[in-house]
């Protein structure tokens, strides 16, 4: 027996006084109300109505039971608003300003789906861990070296030229000391000024012989691509990036290097629950719809 249910027809037959308009009022058939009602007497072991042929009438235990009946369905009431409440509440989730607002807009679509509102919070690195350390957010997508990541995307160079090769090799961005060619640099967008992107790159341009000014950290996207789309500069950027912007990608030559991504959360949230309901929306965010497993496990967009 379902003893709301069963106290919900309690009541509304008790306020309707009868078992047809009862049923009616509580949103169940008569024959329903009727057994609701006659297992509640039987869990009770005692009459609820005095039935007779006119009228349904309570009984003096009815009477005795009627006010905990109707706190029982008010309160059960009371959780199904604060449930409904609370899934209309919006979550909020710190997510990379690098990616693109349509990209975004449909991750909030995917996740309505799932009923779940999202409230996203768009920053670097860095800002995401500090919305998350000061639970501003309930979630956060965290910078991680690729075989520590949940997720990642590879990274490559992009440009207005096209390359005319498969890959670009730094090396080919070399020039002579005395060399008065305009040096060509790799801009680093903010969202891949982490170690375990910036810091690879920099030894490989030190081992190439390149100029110290030929890898540049821009202080935003939008400065980036201006350069990007001025000069013959390139823009480290994923595959999916790059053709936002209508700028011609290739792959590295000397190094591999991908964007990671993992999920971290404030103490009061399930993680596992999290990943299982947005993990797939997220990875047709970073612009793929499916991925790749890779030995350790993360998921390659």
């Amino acid at each position: 027996m379902e003893l709301v249910g069963a106290c919900r027809a309690f009541v509304s037959v008790t306020e309707s006084g009868g078992f047809t308009t009862g049923a009616a009022a509580a949103r169940m058939s008569q024959p329903v109300a009727s057994r609701r009602i006659a297992a509640l007497e039987e869990l009770f072991g005692e009459l609820l109505f005095e039935r007779t042929s006119r009228r349904v009438a309570l009984s003096i235990f009815g009477q005795d039971m009627l006010p905990a009946a109707r706190r029982l369905v008010q309160a059960a009431d009371t959780l199904l608003h604060e449930a409904e409440t609370a899934k209309r509440k919006p979550w909020r989730l710190a997510v990379p300003d690098s990616c693109s607002t349509g990209s975004l807009a449909r991750l909030i679509v995917e996740a309505r789906d799932q009923a779940v509102i999202l409230d996203l919070q768009t920053g670097t690195p860095a800002h995401r861990v500090e919305l998350l350390r000061s639970q501003q957010v309930r979630a956060a997508l965290i910078a991680a070296p690729a075989d520590e990541a949940t997720w990642f995307v590879p990274l490559g160079l992009a440009g207005t030229a096209e390359a005319g090769a498969r890959r670009v090799y730094l090396a080919t961005l070399r020039v002579g000391r005395a060399s008065q060619d305009l040096l060509r640099k790799i801009w680093i967008q903010p969202e891949d000024d982490v170690p375990h992107i910036r810091d690879p790159l920099t030894r490989l341009r030190d081992a190439l012989g390149l100029r110290p000014v030929q890898l540049a950290i821009a202080p935003d996207l939008t400065n980036a691509i201006a350069e990007v789309l001025r000069t013959s500069d390139l823009l480290l950027c994923s595959a999916a990036q790059a053709d936002e912007l209508g700028l011609d990608w290739r792959p590295l030559g000397e190094i591999a290097l991908s964007r990671g991504y993992s999920f971290a959360v404030t103490p009061d949230v399930n993680l596992q629950h999290v990943q299982e309901r947005l993990g797939s929306a997220i990875m047709r965010c970073f612009g793929l719809a499916t991925g790749t497993a890779t030995p350790d496990g993360a998921t390659a967009v």
